[in-house]
């Protein structure tokens, strides 16, 4: 790969635009810039020269991946800590945490206990349907198609909710699963915040003052 001129007289200032658009300047050859021009100004901002790119297109190509893969990792790294930021400011000690938890725990049993309700209701209607097919025990059949019908609506709207019931169970320990991960967590993000003590000489910690 050719390498920039390393001749960096007196007053030299380097000054490209990169990949982003943004205006660089520096003492020496800007390493942002080896796959465009840059500019070497003197010290009263004349041009000295131009530098034209000193890479091959397949060298830039493998530069350009490589400014490409940097900046997506400090997006990530970025991301990453505007997320712990807003977590720390939602959650700043383990009730607070607690507290939600324990209410999103609670707005799941309370669906789940009007779905109980509901059963309990079509097992009470239940009994009056049992109650008029036994007149048709020997040859069922026999009974009128409204009568059998409601008996397969009823059968149909308890399986519906015993369904409804196991997915509120599976909705719970999602949030279990959530909301432990993000324990842990923060457990991390408290403990970093938290000053560690001075030790004195003698082992025992230092006095607040």
């Amino acid at each position: 790969m050719g390498a920039l001129a390393a001749d960096t007289g007196t007053g030299s200032i380097y000054t490209c635009v990169d990949a982003n658009g943004r205006r660089i300047t520096s003492d020496r050859p800007i390493s942002a810039c080896l796959d465009r021009e840059q500019r070497e100004l003197g010290a009263t901002g004349t041009v000295r020269r131009i530098i034209g790119p000193s890479l091959t297109e397949h060298e830039r190509a493998l530069h350009a991946a490589q400014q490409r893969k940097l900046e997506e990792e400090q997006n990530r790294i970025a991301e990453e800590r505007r997320r712990e930021r807003v977590l720390i400011s939602r959650y700043p000690d383990r009730a607070a945490h607690d507290t939600e938890r324990a209410a999103a725990l609670e707005s799941v049993d309370a669906v789940t206990a009007t779905a109980v309700k509901r059963i309990e209701e079509l097992k009470d209607r239940r009994k009056a349907i049992d109650a008029e097919m036994e007149f048709y025990q020997k040859d069922p059949a026999k009974a009128p198609m409204k009568l059998r019908r409601q008996l397969a609506s009823n059968e149909a709207d308890i399986e519906e909710q015993q369904r409804f019931i196991a997915g509120q169970d599976q909705e719970k320990r999602r949030i279990h699963k959530r909301f432990d991960a993000e324990l842990a967590q923060l457990k991390q993000l408290w403990a970093a915040r938290t000053p560690v003590p001075a030790v004195l000489p003698g082992g025992a910690a230092a006095a607040a003052r």
